[in-house]
């Protein structure tokens, strides 16, 4: 298996090359980092719509 950041592990598929755009590596979640990716101005508008003021604070 490979995942788009790069990480690379074996697996008993039967398959030969699996793809993934997410793991454990690369995802929120599992490393506590936050990706916001604006894909045409979607989030600054829902930010605007929702009075929101910029990013959430760390806790």
């Amino acid at each position: 298996m490979t995942c788009a950041c790069g990480t690379t592990w074996t697996t008993a598929s039967t398959r030969k090359d699996i793809r993934v755009e997410v793991c454990s590596s690369c995802h929120p979640f599992y490393t506590g980092t936050q990706r916001i990716v604006d894909t045409a101005g979607q989030v600054e508008r829902f930010r605007r719509r929702y009075g929101i003021k910029g990013e959430v604070a760390a806790s």
